[in-house]
């Protein structure tokens, strides 16, 4: 494409040529050696000496207009090539070049022309078949690009680059069947093209076929980890895929890669959320909404966000606007009513859930939640039926057949009770207040080693809850079993001390944190020592008694509380 226009000088001058022009065309020959050496800034050099030797000679404005596209030089180069077109409009090394450096720089729609022309010509190169196809892309024009670009596969049907164009053609017009036909072929002829298996993996993402997109992107990431759009695309996979923790250090790495990228800090916000890392989300989700107000999703889990963390004050407003965005979505009148629900607020809870049900009367949840907040107003002839019809939704729901089993009991009903208490305890065997429940209802109905049976799980699951021993105690002992019964009430006593000195110890800690942030800092050390009289193996206070030791420059005392925090056993 070049080279033509380098050698339109090389027959040496003639009698008639000047000194000047001889000169030029020296300079054109060591011009044309140093491009060929891809020595550009010496090429450049002397072809700019040809255009001031020589201005009339089209063929020196063509090349340096060449060697300019190739140093990206777009503005400079554009000049040259079309003053080279002025002098000579058939030049199709001027043409191409000057298509080229329009299209790199945006200017698709003059360069649209130039490709037209060169392929009423001679055959054009598949290069210039793909940069005449991501013309027409650009215009909008997706039919026309992919014919271009389907005519330059052909010609070129090895190069790997020229399938991944076709496939992100095809699939920015959502044909997700060939594109990832196209990929793949870029894939077979190399394996190792990272991009093109980011954009298999995404077309498979679209495909709902979660397993194999995350095996492309990962590879796509294995094989270019600064690439952020890789990291962004995998993070969202496993996100879609529940593998919240593992897209956590992958979705870090995005925004690590681009700070700029808000899409990134949002799928990392929503990965904390998903994980239980609300504090962390936070201020990810603020930071989003400062340029997203109008994005209602975003809203709702911000909102989401702080109810989880106790601030359903602050997150009922923004709700709000969520719902003013988009007023016919079903979660987003759930959600808020469960924000007002936690203000207390349980006449705007009933509405906002009554809401939901009309625009979708068979969501379990909302019925669930309805029901929560009617039994909130004692009004249980209401709430039964909301639990029950939640049941029947979702059967596969652990929660409404426990509250109902609660609800059976205080009613008397302690066959119906009972019956729904199984069905929660199959559905979360781990539900150690369940088997407490279920205890007290056998014991309601003498079925004492049943009984026994259900509350020694609840004692395995929470070795620490009193109250289990306690209604143990009271069962054995309609047994005739006071020795074990007497063993039980002397546990429950002891753990009931336990739990009551440690009350006081976290009371005593949130009051010597109060004093810390008032920089009160030998009144908070007392409070925190007086937490440890209570338990001596509260973590928390150790921690926060070390940081006040070390405030007040008792910094050895302190290395000792950290020790004894690390060292304290988990609740």
């Amino acid at each position: 494409m070049l080279v033509a226009s380098f050698a339109l000088l090389l027959a040496g001058p003639t009698n008639a040529q000047t000194a000047a022009v001889k000169e030029a065309d020296s300079a054109f020959r060591a011009g044309y050696a140093a491009f060929s050496s891809n020595h550009l800034q010496e090429a450049r050099t002397d072809f700019q000496k040809v255009v001031e030797l020589a201005p009339q000679l089209e063929e020196g404005h063509s090349a340096l207009g060449a060697v300019l596209l190739h140093l990206n030089l777009y503005p400079a180069a554009i000049s040259e090539l079309k003053q080279a077109l002025k002098m000579k409009p058939n030049d199709v090394s001027a043409q191409t070049n000057l298509a080229f450096a329009y299209a790199a720089t945006g200017r698709n729609r003059e360069a649209l022309p130039l490709f037209a022309k060169l392929e009423q010509g001679a055959t054009p190169s598949a290069d210039i078949l793909a940069a005449y196809a991501r013309s027409l892309a650009a215009t909008g024009q997706l039919t026309a690009a992919v014919e271009k670009m389907k005519l330059a596969v052909a010609l070129a049907p090895q190069v790997a680059t020229q399938h991944d164009a076709l496939g992100s053609l095809y699939a920015q017009q959502e044909q997700w069947t060939p594109a990832a036909e196209e990929f793949t072929a870029a894939l077979q002829l190399d394996s190792e093209f990272a991009v093109a298996h980011l954009h298999l993996g995404l077309v498979l993402l679209n495909q709902q076929q979660l397993d194999a997109a995350i095996n492309e992107l990962t590879t796509a990431v294995k094989q270019a980890p600064p690439n952020p759009l890789s990291q962004l695309s995998l993070g969202k996979a496993l996100i879609q895929a529940g593998r919240e923790e593992e897209a956590l250090p992958v979705l870090k790495t995005a925004v690590t890669l681009d700070a700029s990228n808000q899409d990134a800090k949002y799928q990392l916000a929503l990965a904390y959320q998903a994980s239980g890392q609300f504090k962390e989300a936070l201020p990810l989700f603020q930071e989003a909404a400062k340029t997203g107000a109008g994005n209602a999703g975003l809203l709702t889990n911000l909102a989401l966000d702080m109810v989880q963390l106790g601030n359903a004050k602050e997150a009922v407003p923004i709700f709000q606007q969520a719902l003013a965005l988009t007023p016919g979505v079903v979660t987003v009148h759930e959600d808020l009513g469960v924000a007002y629900l936690q203000e207390s607020d349980v006449d705007d809870a009933l509405r906002e859930f009554r809401t939901g049900l009309k625009l979708d009367p068979a969501d379990p949840q909302l019925h669930y939640n309805l029901g929560l907040a009617l039994k909130l107003k004692d009004n249980l002839n209401e709430a039964i039926p909301e639990f029950e019809t939640a049941e029947k939704l979702d059967p596969n729901a652990p929660d409404p057949p426990f509250t109902l089993g609660i609800l059976y009991m205080q009613q008397g009903r302690f066959d119906d009770a009972a019956q729904q208490l199984n069905t929660a305890l199959k559905l979360r065997p781990q539900n150690s207040d369940g088997w407490a429940v279920l205890g007290s209802v056998y014991q309601q109905q003498t079925k004492l080693p049943e009984a026994v049976s259900a509350l020694q799980e609840a004692i395995r699951l929470s070795p620490q809850m009193p109250g289990p021993h306690i209604t143990l105690g009271q069962v054995l002992a309609q047994q005739g079993k006071q020795s074990e019964a007497a063993a039980e009430r002397k546990t429950a006593a002891a753990l009931t001390r336990v739990a009551v000195n440690h009350q006081r110890a976290t009371f005593a800690t949130n009051t010597g944190n109060m004093l810390l942030e008032k920089g009160q800092i030998a009144d908070a050390i007392a409070r925190y020592q007086e937490a440890l009289a209570n338990d001596p193996n509260f973590a928390d206070a150790h921690r926060q008694l070390a940081t006040a030791l070390a405030r007040s420059g008792r910094e050895a005392e302190a290395e000792i509380e950290r020790k004894k925090a690390l060292e304290a056993p988990q609740p």
